[in-house]
């Protein structure tokens, strides 16, 4: 499975400080005619690449409209922007309004960090219809991601093999394996990718956003950050504050902490979202078909677990569920409470010996088709990780904190501290200890944090609201189970974001949806 997002923000070389502070919001747009007065070519979008994720070519919006593919040119590195450039794959859906009420471009960022944004927005146009009645509704493969230069690593035969060690060593030997298969994984990004690796840091992706702003035509930047998509959001306003437009985030990543309190947090997230699906399965009127109480829900999940360690059961042909395996699938599972009957069904299935939904649940969360291809999603998860991180964890540091880790989960502890070890033979050194998202002169960003949330921990938001300072971010708590708020479908939460987004409406810091 992979390793858990855990995204920082990159500092930069000397030179690219005083490319930043040229390019910054805080003066005129960036200078560069060769760049800035390129025309895009919009065109049909093709099926999405295997890197996308594959698949087919995205349908019409209800109504007819088409969605529109087109390729920005930006700098392979931001220091020397006038040197190699790489291609950044954009996707659109023009506006449904009239023009004269058009605001503009509204750019998404669904997270990862590695997510594709040409193919998940067609998958989720249709929740953004409001939306689009005042913007053209766009999102980009970001660099790295994708199209857009995409990372490559191994191959879909050696994915399979790699997703199926043992990411959770308990000796010396089983310890020796896992970091020898993270070495050869972070040894093939280098050797296929190395022209790349070195510029895959936030602050480059939240550069290219900048470009495209201004391709697009924009004044400002208009932006909707899911996840991930908040910290580039938050690296954004830090570099650009006076060109941020109306922005909302979504699922907030704590910007204040390392990687080792990022994974410490996730734990104790997804222990929270282990704890209320098990409470809610129990509480049904019918019989929980997975265990009696909350409690015996979550005990026969770890003694499936700890039988699959070694008696691993059939899961998707050839393949096999293994420990690793089904921690990720019900890790997947709690990404949404939607997923819960799905989880309930899965476990249901290998507690009596057929793993497949559980390894299908896993699949989706490595990126991997049915068709046995994976999407680029981990190698650019890991790859942009390990450009932002500066923290290189050894084998006996991960091991000293386990404890701690179990502590706050002891389902997903061993899983989530074994994690930090992905960027320990990376060949590029991590930028910082975490992002700078300070964005004094900022116009108002709307930071909505959900009490439910496994993979962003609610108090992400407040750390998020407070980091980038006095005037700058409003607090919107939702009550609620999942990743993220808006797609929940709550009126509340939606009413505020839309008020926002097409009418200025800010809402009142401290707002509670429920």
């Amino acid at each position: 499975m992979p390793n858990p997002p855990q995204p920082r923000a990159a500092a930069l070389a000397a030179t690219a400080v005083l490319l930043a502070s040229w390019l910054s919001g805080c003066g005129g747009d960036a200078e560069h005619p060769e760049l800035t007065a390129q025309k895009l070519s919009w065109k049909a979008c093709p099926a999405p690449s295997e890197a996308e994720g594959g698949g087919s070519a995205p349908s019409p919006l209800p109504g007819g409209t088409e969605w529109q593919c087109a390729t920005l040119k930006a700098p392979l590195d931001w220091a020397d922007p006038k040197g190699a450039t790489i291609g950044l794959a954009l996707i659109r859906a023009r506006t449904s309004g009239a023009q004269d009420q058009r605001i503009g471009s509204l750019v998404f960022n669904f997270g990862g960090p590695g997510g594709s944004g040409v193919s998940t927005l067609p998958a989720f146009g249709q929740d953004y219809a409001a939306l689009r009645t005042r913007y053209d509704l766009v999102s980009f493969d970001p660099r790295g991601v994708g199209r857009s230069a995409g990372v490559k690593c191994e191959n879909d035969q050696q994915l399979d093999e790699y997703f199926q060690q043992d990411a959770t060593p308990d000796d010396a030997a089983e310890r020796q394996e896992f970091l020898r298969n993270t070495k050869d994984f972070n040894a093939a990004c280098d050797k296929n990718s190395g022209r790349v690796l070195p510029h895959v840091r936030t602050t480059d992706a939240a550069r290219d956003m900048d470009l495209m702003r201004q391709v697009l035509g924009d004044d400002k930047l208009h932006y909707f950050g899911i996840s991930y998509g908040t910290e580039l959001g938050g690296v954004y306003a830090h570099l650009f504050p006076k060109k941020v437009g109306r922005a909302v985030f979504d699922g907030v990543v704590d910007p204040t902490q390392n990687p080792e309190q990022s994974a410490l947090g996730q734990a104790k997230g997804f222990q929270l979202a282990l704890d209320n699906f098990a409470e809610d399965c129990a509480s049904k009127v019918e019989d929980c078909p997975i265990g009696d109480t909350a409690a015996d829900v979550e005990e026969r999940i770890a003694e499936l677990l700890k039988d699959l360690e070694t008696k691993p059961i059939p899961g998707v042909f050839p393949r096999e569920l293994t420990q690793t395996a089904a921690t990720g699938g019900i890790a997947q599972a709690l990404y949404s409470k939607d997923f819960w009957e799905f989880l309930t069904e899965g476990l249901q299935q290998a507690y009596g010996g057929d793993g497949r939904d559980l390894m299908l649940l896993s699949d989706s969360l490595n990126g991997r088709s049915e068709n046995g291809q994976y999407s680029n999603l981990v190698p650019a998860n890991v790859s942009i990780n390990c450009a932002d991180d500066k923290p290189r964890y050894t084998a006996d540091q991960v091991q000293s904190k386990v404890p701690e880790f179990r502590t706050a989960s002891p389902l997903f502890g061993d899983y989530l501290a074994w994690g930090m070890a992905s960027c320990t033979d990376w060949a590029v050194a991590g930028a910082a200890d975490h992002p700078d998202v300070s964005a004094p002169g900022a116009a108002p960003i709307l930071v909505v944090g959900n009490t439910g949330d496994p993979a962003t921990p609610y108090e992400g938001a407040r750390a998020m609201v407070n980091a980038l300072g006095e005037g700058v971010g409003v607090e919107l708590t939702y009550k609620g189970q999942g990743h993220g708020a808006y797609d929940s479908k709550n009126k509340c939460v939606q009413g505020a974001v839309n008020g926002y987004l097409l009418r200025g409406a800010v809402p009142r810091d401290g707002t509670v949806c429920s």
